[in-house]
């Protein structure tokens, strides 16, 4: 077993602690909202913006695209907030976040959005990575537990907010809404941050790996356009999809030969050399790719497989996003106590994956009330995952590397996000386009009018489509269990298991 690096964090954090964590609490409340809760209040709005814009096999990159930028931002953010100082940085995401949430609502195109969500993704990598760097430099490495439970309240409000007010938002003003939102809530959060202490600035030269971040950004963009390529591998042009292959594994190869010899990589590998942290990092992925698939690809099953509304998707889709925070709240709490941490998503991850495997072979004969109940069962298994992931690597990563320790859970489950959201699209519209074509076809009909679009067809014509529906959201929802099935081998692998 690994023990945590305790000596550093108890030199760094004050005994009384607690009564700091409060000054700075309320400051980074705010801030985690709109990092959380801009990837779930878009989810109702999708099939709002594919009836407007069209191009639905596309419409995964407005949730990717966001991913992307905040998977890059976060070691940014976490290298410059440990020699600048949170404070300042805190300040410069939220700016980039408000201004890019403007040009989101004011996009007229899915290739003109998709790049509004690249700048904001900036911004808001930056927001999570930040606010919870701030937790670990207050509290103490013990009550840390206690304190990310309320860091789980304040994401299982912004969770819950997302879809239900997505979907109002977009009903009753129009999908733009969503993203205009964020103006008002960013003036009120720089507001509460001008109360933050004034952070220090490093003495110390900064140097910034920009050569790496280049191999980074290459890296992660052509792995995440081969996946969307991967689609058309099926129906035989897979030659853009090998190159793009070919070019993301070489970008690795170079950013890896970067990493290892500049003196201040971007990449902490010592970090992620430690089995702790890479285990706890990949738990972070995985979790992050099945959750965001599932608020990204719901809602167009509930539309096209019961026909609701946008409104009434958020509020089938809010035990899912409730139960999160619910069980991350138990779980922290639960650590607090015991002492113990690995144990809770080890067992949690069992109860995930079973359910994601029903679901595979027997969504198609649920109500979307039943679906609803289920998805709650889901997600409050999947909430004993992420804060101990947080509190694992913090302890682990020790006082000094704090930050960046803080970055690599932000990377990595903004990664996983990424890369599982657009493999999941992958396999789902994939398999519409091989298996049954006119499954594919009838789509973006049934994405704009739910199943009323299949009602004048002949009935052998309709079963077909139907058919071909229900084998693209099994194999959909086969591949997210498969992202909890390598979770799963991950926490039962995860050397520290208490503090």
């Amino acid at each position: 077993m690994t023990e945590p690096r305790s000596s550093p964090e108890k030199a760094a954090v004050p005994a009384g602690s607690g009564r700091s964590f409060f000054t700075i609490f309320p400051s980074i409340i705010l801030p985690i909202f709109l990092a959380v809760v801009d990837q779930t209040i878009v989810a109702t709005a999708l099939p709002a913006i594919a009836s407007d814009m069209g191009e639905v096999d596309r419409l995964s990159w407005v949730v990717v695209s966001y991913l992307v930028a905040a998977t890059i931002a976060a070691p940014v953010y976490g290298r410059l907030g440990d020699h600048f100082g949170r404070r300042r940085l805190i300040f410069v995401a939220l700016a980039v976040f408000m201004v890019a949430s403007l040009l989101c609502g004011l996009s007229q195109s899915i290739v003109m959005l998709t790049f509004a969500r690249v700048l904001q993704g900036f911004g808001g990598g930056g927001l999570m990575t930040l606010s919870q760097a701030l937790v670990g430099e207050t509290v103490t490495p013990r009550e840390r537990a206690r304190y990310q439970g309320y860091i789980a309240a304040v994401a299982v409000s912004s969770s819950t907010f997302g879809p239900v007010a997505g979907g109002f938002l977009t009903e009753h003003f129009g999908w733009q809404s969503v993203f205009l939102i964020n103006l008002p809530l960013g003036l009120v959060a720089v507001g509460l941050a001008l109360r933050l202490p004034r952070s220090r600035r490093s003495r110390e030269a900064l140097h910034f790996d920009g050569m790496g971040l280049f191999w980074f950004a290459a890296f992660i963009s052509t792995v995440l356009i081969a996946l969307e390529e991967a689609q058309a591998v099926f129906l035989g042009t897979w030659h853009l999809a090998a190159i793009l292959g070919l070019a993301a594994v070489a970008a690795a190869v170079l950013l890896f030969r970067r990493e290892r010899r500049t003196t201040s990589p971007l990449l902490p590998l010592a970090l992620l050399r430690d089995p702790t942290i890479w285990r706890a990092d990949g738990l972070a992925a995985c979790h992050g790719g099945m959750l965001v698939a599932m608020i990204t690809f719901l809602p167009f099953y509930l539309r096209v497989a019961h026909g609701t509304s946008a409104a009434t998707t958020g509020l089938l889709l809010l035990p899912l996003t409730a139960g999160i925070g619910l069980g991350s709240l138990v779980t922290g709490r639960l650590v607090g106590r015991t002492g113990q941490t690995a144990i809770f998503p080890s067992v949690g991850l069992i109860g995930a994956v079973s359910v994601l495997f029903a679901l595979a072979l027997g969504a198609h004969r649920l109500s979307a009330g039943q679906l609803s109940a289920t998805f709650a069962v889901l997600s409050i298994c999947m909430g004993t995952v992420m804060g101990v992931v947080q509190l694992t690597v913090q302890l682990q990563s020790g006082a000094k590397q704090l930050g960046a320790g803080a970055a690599t859970v932000q990377f990595s489950r903004s990664l996983g996000a990424a890369v599982g959201t657009a493999l999941v699209g992958a396999v789902l519209f994939s398999t519409l386009a091989v298996s049954n074509p006119q499954a594919g076809a009838a789509f973006a009909s049934l994405v704009q009018a739910g199943p009323e679009a299949l009602a004048n067809l002949p009935v052998d014509q309709r079963a077909a489509i139907e058919s071909g529906l229900e084998a693209a959201f099994r194999n959909a929802f086969l591949c997210i269990a498969g992202f909890g099935v390598l979770a799963l081998y991950l926490a039962w692998t995860l050397p520290m298991r208490r503090i």
